[in-house]
């Protein structure tokens, strides 16, 4: 072998280039041995997978078992929250907590809730007898520990120019119910009886009680209404691998009864499903807890293993028919294998980093785990089960057995006097054989279609204007979404849309956002209270707040009473003799922690409750109300924290939940930089991270356009998304870098007749399969939904549209294949111009 060097080219190019052709060439040899030793013992590589099924299958229904604390799967793992509610329950238990505000506790623990709202026009207020006659049926419940009681109004009407604020009408009023549990396990299990017992009552209330609407919500609903998706999109996704199934055999078919591959495309889809079976039963035997968010993996485990099935099934065509089916199956692996592993890595990269301790969501972590078993799982599965049965196939087609009926398919003699419908059924395309195209596999529909049609089409220069201007519109809306990204720190996003947590809170949102959850303010440090700069210190934090605090209640009650409290002694003396011994502030002895000296009392720590003034969008204000308070902390004198129990499931939400597809995103980047010069052509990765990129974008855009949050459902979608990309957009992008044609247009017309094919049956059979997920009454199937195809719908976008029209237009160029292929007809027509002077009595016609 000699490699001739360009005028002008470096000794390091060419040696990268050597290097880059070596290592090529070694990966299609080990395939290609792969391949062969794959079609010489196809018995063992179809059943070492099924026995492997068989057994982990059933350890994933002995070992199934639902993962119940949602806290622990979609809060942050690591939050500033999760720290302070620590502090805040070392210093006031929650045995303590038996005031009247109802959001006293700084855990939600074991609770009821009630909404009872008036019909329109009605005003609750006037409903007093049933309000009680429902609180009390709720208070008589066997085994009930109420705590405390909270009361809410809802579209509340004021008395015009009333100047004490009073009520004139609410159209509702929401009603809290805690139960003391103390952390007993015993007392959990009755809780959790009582909360059972409670959606009962008010289902049962609601019938008595036609003139109102209730709305109940316990603690356990949030978990019950977040498993309930899985229960409710169970039928669906049968539905959607049945259309899967038939999509992927239609597409594998052809006329010819002899090249047709129906049935390779239906166990395509079962290998797929066998492997995720399979990685299904490793995660529950490794004591692994199912949650909802796991929907997500038969869809992405489909979405990469069917593409390398299609490929294999293209590889196989483009094979030589005369050669023997063993042949051709080492030259197919040796053809599509190594592209497939290069996408099945990065894939594993990942969701390996997506699974990594940088990530801070539970769930997200658990998927990507699971994915990263699933895709190693689905790798195997297709060299090996998937590998024997096309050696099956190939076998059957070498000896001319039907695709279907799989009986000897009789000479054309035979046919031609046999009726027209037995000779359409029996029909091997023995009429076109005899035409000038050479490759019967063209005749399959879609090829047919690509090279016919679409790839003319396409590439016509009247259309690539209107291609241009579609990709800068695409590139508006993806850049104008991008902007406007909101986090999903909502629990709502992840429930059932039909259940009781989400009529609960869409209600409390319309009737109960004027103001903020009320936020506890605990001071942990000893401080001078009596000191008046401290007062003035404690009045600025409080600003703008609706306060409930000791601090307040007990100067009032100084100035009331003309008493004087300007020392230590005095203020702590007149607090626990005086104020604090009067029936109206006895409350607010849980409120502070006294401690003794000698004879000296010292206040140690206190708290006290703030309430802002909110919009419609709550969340979101308490989020920004976290971040202004906070802050604060480290610069004041006063040394406190703020907390609420939702801090928890918002606390640097957004950082959280988009760390994962950050770290994904950039180690598959950081991967195909390392191999820039290691690949067949560095202008392949190039263009590889620019359509990865433009995807990436446009699918995080109009999702954000779609009304999408960034939850962990959509994050995972997103990393997904790279890989789609990935797995697409390369085969075609290295073809076509290292096609040898005159223009760029063939170049890109020979890459489309190659891979689009496997493209188009892929895309399709993943969009196809993501429609039954439409009728899921589930918000979470629904965000998958609108993600996934989004990203498949972007991908198709870019592999048939965008790609084609600007590859045509930058580099690689090639015009050194066009001088290469002119220098070498020149030096032919020179030798036979030597070869005629020579011998001019002997002409050799070449």
């Amino acid at each position: 072998m000699c490699f001739l060097r360009r005028p002008g080219a470096s000794a390091g190019w060419i040696w990268w280039r050597m290097l880059r052709q070596v290592i090529h060439r070694g990966l299609q040899s080990f395939f290609y041995k792969l391949g062969l030793f794959v079609s010489r013992h196809p018995v063992f590589f179809l059943t070492v997978p099924a026995v492997l099924t068989i057994i982990f299958g059933f350890s994933l229904l002995n070992r199934f078992q639902p993962d119940t604390d949602l806290e622990s799967l979609v809060a942050p793992s690591h939050s500033l929250a999760k720290i302070e509610r620590s502090l805040a329950s070392s210093l006031f238990s929650l045995d303590q907590s038996k005031s009247q505000l109802y959001s006293d506790l700084h855990t939600p623990g074991r609770y009821g809730r009630v909404i009872l709202l008036s019909k329109p026009g009605g005003n609750i207020l006037h409903q007093a007898d049933v309000i009680l006659q429902i609180h009390r049926a709720v208070l008589e419940m066997k085994d009930g520990r109420s705590s405390f009681i909270g009361h809410q109004l809802g579209g509340v009407m004021e008395v015009p120019n009333s100047k004490d604020q009073r009520v004139k009408s609410a159209r509702a009023i929401q009603i809290t119910y805690y139960l003391q549990t103390y952390g007993s396990v015993t007392q959990d299990l009755i809780g959790e009886k009582w909360e059972s017992e409670f959606c009962k009552l008010m289902h049962k209330m609601q019938l008595d009680h036609q003139d109102l609407q209730l709305y109940s919500l316990a603690s356990f609903s949030l978990w019950k209404d977040f498993h309930q998706t899985s229960l409710l999109a169970r039928g669906k996704i049968l539905v959607s691998l049945m259309l899967i199934l038939l999509t992927a055999t239609l597409s594998s078919s052809m006329k010819d009864c002899l090249r047709s591959k129906p049935f390779l495309g239906l166990l395509g889809v079962l290998t797929i499903c066998i492997s995720s079976v399979t990685a299904a039963g490793i995660f529950f035997i490794t004591d692994g807890k199912y949650n909802s968010t796991l929907l997500g993996i038969p869809f992405f485990a489909m979405g990469h293993g069917t593409k390398g099935v299609f490929e294999l099934l293209s590889g196989w065509r483009r094979t030589r028919e005369n050669l023997p089916f063993k042949d051709r199956v080492a030259d197919a692996y040796s053809d599509v294998m190594v592209s497939y592993t290069m996408t099945s890595s990065l894939y594993f990269i990942a969701f390996g980093m997506g699974a990594s301790p940088f990530t801070n969501i539970e769930a997200v972590k658990v998927f990507c785990q699971n994915m990263c078993v699933s895709i190693l799982l689905n790798y195997f599965y297709i060299f090996s089960f998937f590998g024997s049965c096309l050696v099956f196939a190939g076998q059957l087609e070498q000896n001319r057995y039907h695709s279907i009926f799989c009986c000897k398919i009789p000479s054309a003699e035979y046919l031609d006097r046999k009726p027209v419908w037995f000779q359409t059924m029996m029909n091997d395309g023995h009429q076109h054989t005899s035409h000038h195209e050479t490759n019967p596999y063209q005749h399959h529909f879609i090829q047919h279609f690509l090279r016919e049609h679409y790839n003319e089409w396409i590439t016509n220069i009247y259309v690539k204007p209107f291609v241009v201007i579609l990709y800068l519109i695409y590139a508006s809306f993806s850049f104008m979404g991008c902007l406007q990204i909101n986090d999903g720190a909502n629990i709502i996003n992840l429930l059932a849309s039909e259940s009781p947590s989400v009529s609960y809170a869409l209600i409390q949102q319309k009737y109960f956002s004027n103001y903020s959850p009320v936020i506890g303010f605990y001071i942990y440090e000893p401080l001078e209270y009596w000191n008046g700069t401290v007062q003035e210190d404690l009045k600025t934090l409080s600003q703008g707040f609706n306060t409930v605090s000791w601090i307040e209640q007990y100067y009032q009650y100084l100035r009331v009473g003309n008493i004087s409290a300007t020392n230590k002694s005095d203020f702590i003396s007149i607090l626990q003799s005086s104020f604090l011994k009067k029936p109206e502030f006895q409350h607010f002895k849980n409120d502070i922690i006294f401690s003794k000296a000698g004879d000296e009392n010292n206040i140690i720590a206190s708290r006290l409750y703030l309430v802002a003034r909110t919009s419609e969008n709550t969340q979101r204000e308490a989020v920004e109300l976290l971040e202004k308070l906070r802050p604060l902390s480290l610069i004041q004198s006063i040394k406190f924290i703020v907390f609420n129990p939702t801090f928890v499931f918002m606390d640097h939400y957004g950082l959280s939940v988009t760390m994962p597809v950050l770290i994904s995103g950039f180690g598959i980047l950081l991967v195909l930089i390392l191999t820039f010069f290691l690949v067949i052509h560095p202008l392949g990765n190039f263009w590889l991270i620019l359509s990865v990129t433009s995807i990436e974008l446009g699918v995080l855009g109009l999702m954000t356009l779609w009304n999408v949050d960034m939850d962990c459902i959509s994050i995972l979608c997103l990393i997904y998304t790279l890989n789609f990309a990935i797995d697409h957009c390369a085969p075609l992008l290295y073809t076509f870098v290292l096609a040898t044609e005159h223009t760029r247009t063939q170049c890109i017309k020979n890459s489309l007749q190659e891979h689009g094919t496997a493209i188009l049956q892929n895309v399709s059979s993943f969009l196809i399969g993501l429609v039954p997920l439409l009728f899921v009454p589930s918000n979470l199937t629904f965000t998958l939904f609108k993600c996934l195809l989004l990203a498949g719908s972007c991908t198709l976008l870019h592999c048939f549209v965008i790609l084609p029209v600007f590859l045509t237009f930058f580099p690689p160029s090639k015009k050194h294949h066009k001088k290469k292929k002119r220098a070498k007809r020149k030096e032919r027509e020179e030798i036979e111009c030597i070869e005629i002077q020579e011998n001019p009595d002997h002409v050799t016609a070449v």
